[in-house]
């Protein structure tokens, strides 16, 4: 199994509205995707006005992935709206081997 990583940073008083929009998106998205085993979405203040947003997906293979971004899997993928939320964001994603759980 792999773990696929990704995290960005809004503003705190908007957690509430991101996580909404990215469960309507990137979640969705991932979890309609074949050979995908479950999406999780993070967030953790950090106390000074931003609050940093992580989302962690479960993946049969890396070829599986291949179904959600295509065959650039280290690139990290965005929605339309994302620019009204993120004040920073990675443009690429980690991809973690599962090898205890």
């Amino acid at each position: 199994m792999i773990a696929r990583m990704w995290r960005g940073k809004v503003h705190t008083d908007r957690v509430a509205e991101y996580v909404t929009y990215i469960e309507r998106t990137g979640l969705t998205g991932y979890r309609q995707t074949s050979g995908n085993r479950g999406a999780q979405m993070w967030t953790r203040d950090l106390g000074d006005g931003r609050s940093e947003v992580t989302t962690l997906s479960w993946w049969e293979s890396l070829e599986a992935i291949r179904g959600f971004p295509g065959d650039d899997i280290e690139q990290a993928v965005f929605y339309p709206e994302d620019d009204t939320f993120l004040v920073e964001r990675e443009t690429t994603v980690t991809h973690h081997e599962v090898v205890a759980s």
